[in-house]
């Protein structure tokens, strides 16, 4: 793996300066670590891998070396893709640390506006009788379940106090029975004790499954848009399955969002909806079903992160699904894998880290006096960049051979092969400056942001998305019908990848062409956080023929 792993040139001098010795053995151990890393989660890739700049981001873990990872996965997979379309292949896939580092962050940079803090006053971390528990609460109904199980109002002090009378595993238990999301602390050896770890342990990174056969894929996008023209049904929520959708939009897909008309994840929702639309449809209603069928029975691929068997029970599994659109890729994930107990758990990845030991050993490195989760939320990231990277295999392998591939991944499976904590000295990322981000503006249906972008030197060409950012159902904040949303900006790629000697993965904007206007309205928030209705009106190019007027309204 060593020969393939090129790490970016390094000039130490013959002088003993003890820094630059410690930063030569800090590269060289970076490389090492990296390579690894990559094996763990490619294997031996045929292609050469280009690993270029410097800098971690600070934790026991190598968050960095698996951001690189993950984000080398997608571009094997793109030039896979390309390749099966016809296109020239790259000679090598070029990978910027810093910027896969950074995307792992957020990659969008608001101007004047900021989106809703990303957490619930009382999600957090509390002290139990024997330990530590985490609660999510950032979901109403999650809020609800905590505080029904602790009996208190949602007052922060009241819940620290009830917490503190409940042992960590038990309490964890009750919210999760009332339909709630907690997680207790437990060490590595304890998850790899424990019954969901040794299940986890047991599983691949990705699982794949032949589905039912179908029809013939075609597709002709250039090489700056390979999935142009492919459908997209996206039922994920925060956040890998969103990262994962984005990854595909940028790519050309036609990427259409569904939720439940009471779901909300407004901080994120600005630096994940590029080149997405979107709906609600409650498919606990005869309107709701009908148009999810129609729109499942024009989609290429489905995307979803529900838990495993939540599609079955409302009458959508495997057989059925398969009725509907013969043919059907699907990717999908869940928080704590597809076998053992914990299979249909509710998760996130901040209780992931909790439940694998990854926030005990962050803990117990840094001498800390509470739970020391990842400096991001990698396993989001990590998962959500392999789950786009089975996408694109899988369309790839459609396109080769007509063979239907499924997917499955989970966060708890990416946490695995994040690998043993390792608290050696590190080389920080330098702080973000100018030239780090894109040029010119992009005007969500928030506000006017900046976009990270690569810093990378191979010649690039832009891949656009069909319409901005914005809130569901629409593409505009204010619902303009006459004029284009996003102006152009840089045609430099945008993400932390390139293929050397093709398109890259990438995101800038250019003027759209053609609205359609969905009857109804929404209530939404501007980016005053004022709440406002505003009509269904999608700046965007048309749909295909075959998803227009199938969006449920």
């Amino acid at each position: 793996m060593l020969r393939r792993f090129e790490s970016c040139t390094r000039h130490v001098s013959d002088s003993p300066d003890p820094e630059r010795v410690r930063a030569a053995a800090s590269r060289d151990s970076d490389a090492t670590v990296q390579s690894t890393l990559l094996g763990r989660v490619l294997g031996s890739p045929a292609v050469p891998l280009r690993v270029l700049g410097r800098g971690s981001l600070p934790s026991v873990y190598p968050v960095t070396e698996l951001a690189v990872a993950s984000v080398a996965a997608a571009a094997l997979a793109t030039r896979k893709l390309l390749a099966a379309l016809g296109h020239d292949r790259p000679d090598a896939v070029l990978v910027d640390r810093r910027l896969a580092s950074l995307w792992f962050g957020s990659s969008l940079r608001p101007q004047g506006w900021q989106p809703p803090p990303a957490w619930d006053p009382l999600a957090g971390d509390y002290r139990a009788a024997d330990g530590w528990v985490r609660l999510h609460t950032n979901a109403p109904a999650h809020r609800q379940a905590a505080l029904r199980v602790l009996g208190v109002s949602a007052a922060r002090e009241e819940v620290a106090a009830a917490v503190a009378r409940h042992p960590a595993e038990e309490l964890e238990a009750a919210v999760h029975a009332a339909g709630g999301c907690a997680a207790a602390l437990r060490t590595p050896q304890e998850w790899s004790r424990h019954e969901q770890g040794r299940a986890v342990a047991a599983e691949p990174l990705v699982a794949w499954s032949d589905g039912a056969p179908g029809g013939a894929l075609t597709l002709s996008g250039p090489p700056g848009r390979p999935l142009a023209g492919l459908r997209v049904l996206d039922l994920t929520r925060v956040l890998a399955g969103p990262v994962a959708t984005r990854y595909l939009a940028l790519l050309g897909a036609e990427v259409l969002r569904v939720d439940p008309p009471d779901w909300d994840e407004p901080a994120i929702t600005p630096d994940v909806m590029a080149g997405k639309r979107s709906t609600r449809l409650d498919l606990r209603s005869a309107e709701g079903r009908a148009s999810f069928e129609r729109l499942l029975a024009g989609a290429d691929l489905l995307v979803h992160g529900l838990r495993p068997g939540a599609l079955d029970g409302l009458g959508y599994g495997t057989a059925a699904r398969a009725g509907l659109r013969p043919g059907l890729l699907e990717v999908s994930l869940s928080a704590y894998g597809h076998t053992g107990p914990w299979a249909g758990r509710r998760g996130f990845d901040s209780l992931v880290q909790m439940s694998t030991g990854i926030a005990a050993e962050g803990m117990r490195l840094l001498g800390r006096d509470r739970p020391t989760p990842l400096p991001v939320q990698a396993l989001d990231h990590a998962t959500g960049w392999l789950l786009a990277a089975a996408a694109v295999d899988a369309v790839a392998e459609r396109l080769r051979t007509g063979r239907t591939r499924h997917a499955r991944l989970s966060l708890a499976r990416t946490a695995l092969a994040l690998g043993p904590a390792d608290p050696r000295p590190t080389d920080d990322l330098a702080p973000e400056d100018e030239a780090d981000l894109a040029p010119g503006l992009e005007h969500t249906g928030w506000g006017p942001a900046r976009r990270l972008r690569p810093r990378s030197p191979s010649p690039a060409s832009s891949s656009t998305p069909t319409c901005p950012p914005a809130p569901w159902g629409r593409t505009s904040r204010r619902g303009e019908r006459d004029e284009a949303h996003v102006r152009p900006i840089s045609s430099q790629g945008h993400g932390p990848c390139n293929l050397i000697s093709a398109a890259p993965i990438a995101q800038s904007a250019e003027r759209l062409h053609g609205k359609e206007k969905v009857k109804g309205s929404i209530p939404f928030r501007g980016s005053d956080r004022r709440p406002r209705r505003a009509s269904l009106t999608m700046a965007c190019r048309p749909w295909r023929r075959s998803w227009r007027g199938s969006s449920g309204g």
